[in-house]
Protein backbone atom coordinates (compact mmCIF):
# COMPACT_ATOMS: atom_id res chain seq x y z
CA UNK A 1 0.00 0.00 0.00
CA UNK A 2 1.07 3.68 -0.87
CA UNK A 3 2.18 5.49 2.02
CA UNK A 4 0.74 8.86 0.95
CA UNK A 5 -2.78 10.00 -0.86
CA UNK A 6 -2.23 12.89 -2.67
CA UNK A 7 -4.33 15.36 -4.87
CA UNK A 8 -3.45 17.25 -7.59
CA UNK A 9 -4.86 19.42 -9.18
CA UNK A 10 -3.57 21.02 -12.47
CA UNK A 11 -6.38 23.74 -13.18
CA UNK A 12 -6.38 26.12 -15.66
CA UNK A 13 -4.06 27.41 -18.57
CA UNK A 14 -0.46 26.16 -18.37
CA UNK A 15 -1.48 24.55 -15.10
CA UNK A 16 -1.29 20.87 -16.62
CA UNK A 17 2.44 21.66 -18.10
CA UNK A 18 3.84 22.69 -15.05
CA UNK A 19 2.63 19.99 -13.48
CA UNK A 20 3.56 17.53 -15.69
CA UNK A 21 6.95 19.06 -14.57
CA UNK A 22 6.36 19.19 -11.49
CA UNK A 23 5.59 15.25 -11.41
CA UNK A 24 8.70 14.59 -13.37
CA UNK A 25 11.04 15.49 -10.55
CA UNK A 26 8.67 13.60 -7.71
CA UNK A 27 9.53 10.37 -9.71
CA UNK A 28 12.85 11.21 -9.82
CA UNK A 29 13.61 11.50 -6.56
CA UNK A 30 10.68 8.22 -5.72
CA UNK A 31 8.30 9.47 -3.87
CA UNK A 32 6.21 8.16 -6.62
CA UNK A 33 7.05 4.85 -5.54
CA UNK A 34 5.05 6.08 -1.78
CA UNK A 35 2.19 7.81 -2.94
CA UNK A 36 -0.95 7.78 -4.61
CA UNK A 37 -2.01 10.43 -7.03
CA UNK A 38 -5.51 11.13 -7.56
CA UNK A 39 -6.49 13.94 -10.06
CA UNK A 40 -9.28 15.88 -9.64
CA UNK A 41 -11.30 18.92 -11.40
CA UNK A 42 -10.73 22.72 -10.47
CA UNK A 43 -11.30 26.24 -12.76
CA UNK A 44 -12.30 27.37 -15.27
CA UNK A 45 -13.94 25.09 -17.12
CA UNK A 46 -15.59 23.86 -14.48
CA UNK A 47 -17.20 27.12 -13.28
CA UNK A 48 -18.67 27.43 -17.56
CA UNK A 49 -20.05 24.16 -17.70
CA UNK A 50 -20.93 23.76 -14.44
CA UNK A 51 -21.54 27.03 -12.37
CA UNK A 52 -19.07 25.54 -9.74
CA UNK A 53 -15.11 26.25 -10.12
CA UNK A 54 -15.01 23.83 -6.87
CA UNK A 55 -17.26 20.89 -7.48
CA UNK A 56 -18.25 18.98 -4.37
CA UNK A 57 -16.77 15.79 -5.97
CA UNK A 58 -13.26 18.02 -5.66
CA UNK A 59 -13.61 18.68 -1.58
CA UNK A 60 -14.37 15.08 -1.39
CA UNK A 61 -11.16 14.22 -3.25
CA UNK A 62 -9.36 16.59 -0.84
CA UNK A 63 -10.89 15.47 2.30
CA UNK A 64 -9.45 12.05 1.37
CA UNK A 65 -6.31 12.90 0.57
CA UNK A 66 -2.95 13.35 2.92
CA UNK A 67 -2.07 16.92 0.95
CA UNK A 68 -2.82 18.52 -2.51
CA UNK A 69 -0.46 19.73 -5.16
CA UNK A 70 -2.10 22.58 -6.62
CA UNK A 71 -1.19 24.60 -9.85
CA UNK A 72 -3.02 27.79 -11.56
CA UNK A 73 -6.28 28.61 -12.04
CA UNK A 74 -8.20 31.07 -14.31
CA UNK A 75 -10.26 34.05 -12.53
CA UNK A 76 -12.43 37.35 -13.68
CA UNK A 77 -14.57 39.45 -12.02
CA UNK A 78 -18.25 38.86 -11.82
CA UNK A 79 -20.07 39.82 -14.78
CA UNK A 80 -17.67 38.84 -17.02
CA UNK A 81 -17.59 35.38 -15.83
CA UNK A 82 -21.70 34.93 -15.76
CA UNK A 83 -21.24 36.06 -19.28
CA UNK A 84 -18.80 32.57 -19.70
CA UNK A 85 -21.22 30.18 -18.30
CA UNK A 86 -22.89 27.96 -20.70
CA UNK A 87 -26.61 28.97 -21.99
CA UNK A 88 -28.47 26.55 -19.51
CA UNK A 89 -27.00 28.42 -16.70
CA UNK A 90 -27.42 32.00 -17.55
CA UNK A 91 -29.48 33.95 -15.46
CA UNK A 92 -29.63 31.19 -12.49
CA UNK A 93 -28.16 33.37 -10.12
CA UNK A 94 -24.60 31.87 -10.08
CA UNK A 95 -22.24 33.67 -8.74
CA UNK A 96 -18.05 33.09 -9.77
CA UNK A 97 -15.46 32.61 -6.41
CA UNK A 98 -12.04 31.73 -6.67
CA UNK A 99 -11.87 28.21 -6.12
CA UNK A 100 -8.44 28.87 -3.99
CA UNK A 101 -9.68 31.07 -1.87
CA UNK A 102 -12.62 28.70 -1.01
CA UNK A 103 -10.04 26.05 -0.39
CA UNK A 104 -8.12 28.23 1.99
CA UNK A 105 -11.34 28.90 4.03
CA UNK A 106 -13.10 25.41 3.87
CA UNK A 107 -9.98 23.71 5.01
CA UNK A 108 -8.95 26.34 7.56
CA UNK A 109 -5.36 26.56 5.58
CA UNK A 110 -4.78 29.62 7.64
CA UNK A 111 -0.56 30.00 6.96
CA UNK A 112 -0.04 31.28 3.76
CA UNK A 113 3.71 30.61 3.73
CA UNK A 114 5.96 31.77 0.67
CA UNK A 115 10.08 31.00 0.58
CA UNK A 116 11.68 33.87 -1.50
CA UNK A 117 14.92 32.39 -1.94
CA UNK A 118 17.77 33.52 -4.28
CA UNK A 119 19.84 31.14 -6.15
CA UNK A 120 22.94 32.08 -7.45
CA UNK A 121 23.58 32.10 -10.95
CA UNK A 122 19.96 33.14 -11.61
CA UNK A 123 20.54 35.88 -14.13
CA UNK A 124 17.38 38.18 -12.93
CA UNK A 125 18.23 37.73 -9.29
CA UNK A 126 18.23 41.18 -7.48
CA UNK A 127 20.53 39.92 -5.02
CA UNK A 128 22.21 36.60 -4.45
CA UNK A 129 21.96 36.84 -0.65
CA UNK A 130 18.35 37.13 -0.47
CA UNK A 131 16.55 34.34 1.85
CA UNK A 132 13.42 35.81 2.94
CA UNK A 133 10.28 34.27 3.96
CA UNK A 134 6.52 35.76 4.35
CA UNK A 135 4.04 34.34 6.40
CA UNK A 136 0.20 35.48 5.15
CA UNK A 137 -2.43 34.99 7.12
CA UNK A 138 -5.25 32.98 4.67
CA UNK A 139 -8.61 33.07 6.35
CA UNK A 140 -9.46 36.44 7.28
CA UNK A 141 -8.76 40.30 6.38
CA UNK A 142 -10.06 41.62 2.90
CA UNK A 143 -10.18 38.32 1.28
CA UNK A 144 -13.35 36.95 3.13
CA UNK A 145 -15.70 37.77 0.88
CA UNK A 146 -17.97 39.91 3.51
CA UNK A 147 -18.54 42.39 0.85
CA UNK A 148 -22.19 44.50 -1.05
CA UNK A 149 -22.55 46.37 -4.34
CA UNK A 150 -24.91 47.71 -3.98
CA UNK A 151 -25.13 48.41 -0.46
CA UNK A 152 -28.83 47.17 1.17
CA UNK A 153 -30.34 50.00 2.88
CA UNK A 154 -30.62 48.37 6.28
CA UNK A 155 -26.79 47.79 5.82
CA UNK A 156 -25.72 51.39 5.15
CA UNK A 157 -28.31 52.58 7.91
CA UNK A 158 -26.78 50.75 10.46
CA UNK A 159 -23.28 51.85 9.64
CA UNK A 160 -23.85 55.57 9.53
CA UNK A 161 -25.58 54.87 12.46
CA UNK A 162 -22.68 53.65 14.45
CA UNK A 163 -20.08 55.73 12.74
CA UNK A 164 -19.65 58.92 12.89
CA UNK A 165 -17.00 59.03 9.65
CA UNK A 166 -19.43 57.12 7.44
CA UNK A 167 -22.32 60.11 8.25
CA UNK A 168 -20.93 62.14 5.10
CA UNK A 169 -21.81 58.67 2.71
CA UNK A 170 -25.32 59.21 4.31
CA UNK A 171 -26.62 61.16 1.26
CA UNK A 172 -25.34 58.63 -1.69
CA UNK A 173 -27.29 56.45 -3.76
CA UNK A 174 -26.78 52.74 -2.43
CA UNK A 175 -26.29 51.85 -5.89
CA UNK A 176 -23.12 54.28 -6.37
CA UNK A 177 -21.70 52.84 -2.74
CA UNK A 178 -19.60 49.46 -2.52
CA UNK A 179 -18.27 48.55 0.97
CA UNK A 180 -15.78 45.35 1.71
CA UNK A 181 -15.06 44.87 4.73
CA UNK A 182 -11.47 43.99 6.79
CA UNK A 183 -11.84 41.44 9.54
CA UNK A 184 -9.19 40.57 11.59
CA UNK A 185 -9.78 38.39 14.77
CA UNK A 186 -7.98 37.71 17.75
CA UNK A 187 -7.66 34.40 17.33
CA UNK A 188 -6.28 34.82 13.19
CA UNK A 189 -3.73 37.32 14.24
CA UNK A 190 -2.66 34.97 17.22
CA UNK A 191 -2.17 32.12 14.60
CA UNK A 192 -0.25 33.74 11.93
CA UNK A 193 1.87 35.88 14.49
CA UNK A 194 3.15 32.53 16.41
CA UNK A 195 3.69 30.48 13.78
CA UNK A 196 5.81 32.66 11.95
CA UNK A 197 7.81 33.82 15.12
CA UNK A 198 7.88 28.98 15.57
CA UNK A 199 9.30 29.23 11.94
CA UNK A 200 12.05 31.76 12.64
CA UNK A 201 13.37 29.59 15.67
CA UNK A 202 13.20 26.42 14.42
CA UNK A 203 15.35 28.22 11.51
CA UNK A 204 17.36 30.68 13.30
CA UNK A 205 16.11 33.71 11.37
CA UNK A 206 17.17 36.54 13.73
CA UNK A 207 14.05 38.84 13.27
CA UNK A 208 10.20 38.67 12.86
CA UNK A 209 8.67 41.61 11.04
CA UNK A 210 4.62 42.64 11.22
CA UNK A 211 4.09 44.85 8.07
CA UNK A 212 0.67 46.23 8.74
CA UNK A 213 -0.35 49.93 8.47
CA UNK A 214 -1.57 50.65 11.89
CA UNK A 215 -0.98 54.80 11.71
CA UNK A 216 -4.00 54.49 9.09
CA UNK A 217 -6.01 51.09 9.60
CA UNK A 218 -5.80 51.66 13.44
CA UNK A 219 -7.93 48.92 14.61
CA UNK A 220 -7.25 46.30 12.33
CA UNK A 221 -3.44 46.45 12.04
CA UNK A 222 -3.57 47.55 15.25
CA UNK A 223 -4.24 44.45 16.89
CA UNK A 224 -1.80 42.33 14.92
CA UNK A 225 0.89 45.01 16.33
CA UNK A 226 -0.54 44.74 19.85
CA UNK A 227 -0.26 41.10 19.50
CA UNK A 228 2.92 40.91 18.29
CA UNK A 229 4.04 42.99 20.64
CA UNK A 230 2.97 40.53 23.50
CA UNK A 231 3.59 37.17 21.76
CA UNK A 232 7.54 38.04 21.11
CA UNK A 233 8.28 37.99 24.58
CA UNK A 234 8.01 34.46 24.48
CA UNK A 235 11.11 34.23 21.90
CA UNK A 236 14.04 34.88 23.69
CA UNK A 237 16.83 35.87 21.05
CA UNK A 238 14.24 37.06 18.07
CA UNK A 239 13.95 40.39 17.70
CA UNK A 240 10.03 42.13 16.66
CA UNK A 241 10.61 45.07 13.86
CA UNK A 242 7.49 46.90 13.00
CA UNK A 243 7.15 48.36 9.47
CA UNK A 244 4.07 50.02 7.40
CA UNK A 245 2.85 48.22 4.27
CA UNK A 246 4.30 51.43 1.96
CA UNK A 247 7.87 51.59 3.88
CA UNK A 248 8.02 47.34 3.00
CA UNK A 249 7.96 48.08 -0.10
CA UNK A 250 10.72 50.61 -0.58
CA UNK A 251 12.93 48.73 1.72
CA UNK A 252 12.18 45.27 0.26
CA UNK A 253 13.72 46.95 -3.05
CA UNK A 254 16.75 49.03 -1.41
CA UNK A 255 18.09 46.00 0.92
CA UNK A 256 16.07 43.12 1.33
CA UNK A 257 19.02 40.99 2.70
CA UNK A 258 18.18 42.75 6.25
CA UNK A 259 15.24 41.06 6.37
CA UNK A 260 14.17 37.33 7.42
CA UNK A 261 10.78 36.73 8.26
CA UNK A 262 7.78 38.89 7.17
CA UNK A 263 4.28 38.07 8.48
CA UNK A 264 1.27 40.45 7.50
CA UNK A 265 -2.59 39.59 6.81
CA UNK A 266 -4.20 38.68 3.47
CA UNK A 267 -3.94 41.98 1.31
CA UNK A 268 -0.74 42.95 2.28
CA UNK A 269 0.91 39.51 2.62
CA UNK A 270 0.01 38.98 -1.19
CA UNK A 271 1.73 41.82 -2.18
CA UNK A 272 4.23 42.23 -0.33
CA UNK A 273 5.24 38.50 -1.28
CA UNK A 274 5.00 38.99 -4.97
CA UNK A 275 6.88 41.83 -4.89
CA UNK A 276 9.66 39.46 -3.13
CA UNK A 277 9.16 37.24 -5.80
CA UNK A 278 10.61 39.27 -8.03
CA UNK A 279 13.78 40.37 -6.15
CA UNK A 280 14.53 36.58 -6.68
CA UNK A 281 13.96 36.22 -10.37
CA UNK A 282 9.87 36.53 -10.44
CA UNK A 283 6.56 34.47 -10.04
CA UNK A 284 8.77 31.53 -12.12
CA UNK A 285 10.65 30.76 -8.76
CA UNK A 286 7.71 31.43 -6.29
CA UNK A 287 6.78 28.43 -4.31
CA UNK A 288 3.54 28.53 -1.79
CA UNK A 289 2.05 26.66 1.01
CA UNK A 290 -1.31 26.64 2.27
CA UNK A 291 -0.83 24.80 5.30
CA UNK A 292 -3.46 24.24 8.28
CA UNK A 293 -3.39 22.08 11.11
CA UNK A 294 -4.36 18.52 9.36
CA UNK A 295 -4.34 19.62 5.84
CA UNK A 296 -2.17 21.73 3.02
CA UNK A 297 -2.43 22.65 -0.40
CA UNK A 298 0.45 23.68 -2.08
CA UNK A 299 1.00 25.58 -4.79
CA UNK A 300 3.18 28.22 -7.45
CA UNK A 301 2.12 31.87 -6.78
CA UNK A 302 1.97 32.35 -10.54
CA UNK A 303 -1.25 32.55 -12.42
CA UNK A 304 -2.93 30.37 -15.41
CA UNK A 305 -0.74 32.05 -18.27
CA UNK A 306 -3.41 31.71 -20.43
CA UNK A 307 -1.35 33.27 -23.58
CA UNK A 308 1.05 30.64 -22.70
CA UNK A 309 -0.63 27.16 -22.65
CA UNK A 310 0.38 24.52 -24.95
CA UNK A 311 3.23 26.28 -25.78
CA UNK A 312 5.81 24.44 -23.21
CA UNK A 313 7.65 27.47 -22.71
CA UNK A 314 7.03 28.50 -18.84
CA UNK A 315 9.07 27.80 -16.06
CA UNK A 316 8.10 25.31 -13.89
CA UNK A 317 10.93 25.91 -11.14
CA UNK A 318 7.82 27.72 -9.12
CA UNK A 319 5.36 24.28 -9.30
CA UNK A 320 8.43 22.04 -8.51
CA UNK A 321 9.50 24.03 -5.62
CA UNK A 322 5.82 23.50 -4.55
CA UNK A 323 6.40 19.73 -4.61
CA UNK A 324 9.88 20.19 -2.85
CA UNK A 325 7.32 22.24 0.11
CA UNK A 326 4.65 19.32 0.12
CA UNK A 327 7.78 16.71 1.01
CA UNK A 328 8.46 19.11 3.70
CA UNK A 329 5.96 19.17 4.99
CA UNK A 330 4.91 15.35 4.51
CA UNK A 331 8.72 14.94 6.70
CA UNK A 332 10.07 13.40 3.46
CA UNK A 333 13.21 15.83 4.14
CA UNK A 334 15.32 14.37 2.15
CA UNK A 335 14.03 14.33 -0.86
CA UNK A 336 12.93 17.43 -0.75
CA UNK A 337 16.39 18.64 -0.23
CA UNK A 338 17.28 16.87 -3.01
CA UNK A 339 14.78 18.40 -5.01
CA UNK A 340 16.06 21.91 -3.91
CA UNK A 341 19.91 21.12 -4.56
CA UNK A 342 19.28 19.43 -8.38
CA UNK A 343 17.11 23.36 -8.56
CA UNK A 344 19.90 25.31 -7.68
CA UNK A 345 22.35 23.01 -9.83
CA UNK A 346 20.92 23.67 -12.91
CA UNK A 347 20.27 27.50 -12.27
CA UNK A 348 23.58 28.26 -11.33
CA UNK A 349 25.37 25.61 -14.06
CA UNK A 350 23.18 28.19 -16.35
CA UNK A 351 22.91 25.80 -19.07
CA UNK A 352 19.53 25.90 -19.24
CA UNK A 353 17.20 28.98 -19.07
CA UNK A 354 13.80 29.79 -19.90
CA UNK A 355 12.33 32.37 -21.25
CA UNK A 356 11.49 34.92 -18.31
CA UNK A 357 15.62 33.87 -17.84
CA UNK A 358 16.81 35.09 -21.24
CA UNK A 359 17.00 31.69 -22.41
CA UNK A 360 14.61 29.38 -24.40
CA UNK A 361 14.86 26.11 -22.62
CA UNK A 362 11.37 24.78 -22.62
CA UNK A 363 9.04 23.65 -19.53
CA UNK A 364 9.78 19.93 -19.75
CA UNK A 365 13.56 20.42 -20.95
CA UNK A 366 14.13 22.43 -17.91
CA UNK A 367 12.20 19.63 -15.58
CA UNK A 368 14.54 17.11 -17.52
CA UNK A 369 17.67 19.09 -16.71
CA UNK A 370 16.64 18.97 -13.02
CA UNK A 371 15.54 15.48 -12.76
CA UNK A 372 18.87 14.47 -13.97
CA UNK A 373 20.99 16.36 -11.49
CA UNK A 374 18.94 14.44 -8.93
CA UNK A 375 21.39 11.44 -7.54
Amino acid sequence: MKKYKIAVLPGDGIGKEVTDAAMKVLDAVGFSEIAEYTYGDIGWEFWCKEGNALPDRTIELLKNSDCCLFSAITSKPKEEAAKELIPELQGKGLVYFSPIVKLRQLFDLYVNLRPCKAYPGNPINFRDDIDLVVFRENTEGLYVGVEWYPVPEEVMKTIVKNHPKAQRFADVKLEDIAISTRIFTREGVQRILKASMDYAKEFGYPTVTVVEKPNVIRETSGLMVREARKLIQEYEGIELWETNIDAMAMWLVKNPQNYSVLVSSNMFGDIISDLAAQLVGGLGFACSGNIGKDFAVFEPTHGSAPKYMGMNKVNPIAQILAAKMMLDWLGEKEKAKKIEDAVAAVIAEGKYRTYDMGGNTTTSEMADAICNKIN
